[in-house]
């Protein structure tokens, strides 16, 4: 845990620069932390267009949209998103409105209804996939990439309702995450992902529905924080 200093105020981040408590997010935090998602000279009304979208999206529904609703709903095609988020939607645009995909709201109007009550659940358990036990936390992630095989993915996949489950376009996609993190322990972004595989947005909806770290990142045994 460490912490971010901007405008007089003091902001409790984890190791990877995300806001620990939603709640606690300002538009302070946010012009604060530009300059360390790649952001040179302030945010734009673009840039508050999209914060504010993800903000609004996390009060009603309690979920980090997923990138493509995003944007969708901001008329952005990946080259618009990244030319305003270069460190990627997760990594920038998410990073920025304070919330990650592990955020989840819970119990909506809080104790007694006096507002928004939010939990992270990062709780480990376990996944009985086959006959196989993968230890995965408690949003469904890998607890150790190192346990990853192609039967997790093809378990989760299923589980998640994959339309025609894995085909060798996903392949394509796992393949290159996992291989790119064995090289250099890092997850691609997003827009790595999408050009080495010639991908616009719409073909990895098309994928992986329920979003690019939902879905390709976590049947590939990763997180991407």
């Amino acid at each position: 845990m460490s912490t971010l200093k901007f405008g007089g105020k003091s902001y409790e981040v984890d190791a990877q620069g995300f806001l620990l408590d939603p709640s606690r997010w300002d538009r302070d935090f946010a012009q604060g932390l530009a300059p360390e998602v790649k952001i040179a000279g302030g945010l734009s009304a673009e840039h508050w267009k999209v914060i504010e979208f993800i903000r609004d999206a996390f009060q009603r529904t309690g979920e980090c949209p997923v990138v493509y609703q995003t944007c969708k709903a901001n008329g952005l095609l990946i080259k618009d998103l990244k030319r305003l988020f270069p460190s990627g939607y997760l990594r920038g645009a998410c990073r920025l409105a304070g919330i990650t995909y592990l955020d989840r709201q819970v119990n909506f109007y809080g104790e007694g209804g006096l507002g928004p009550a939010v939990k992270s659940e990062r709780k480990p358990a376990e996944a009985r996939m086959l006959k196989k036990v993968y230890r995965v936390d408690g949003s469904g992630f890998l607890v150790d990439a190192a346990e990853w095989d192609e039967y997790f993915a093809l378990r989760l996949a299923h589980d998640l309702k994959l339309p025609g489950g894995l085909k060798e376009p996903h392949w394509k996609v796992i393949r290159f995450l996992r291989e790119r993190f064995e090289k250099d322990g890092t997850v691609p972004t997003l827009y790595e992902t999408c050009e080495a595989n010639r991908l616009e947005l719409p073909d990895l909806e098309r994928l992986f529905p329920d979003g690019y770290h939902r879905g390709a990142v976590r049947i590939a045994g990763l997180r991407a924080r």
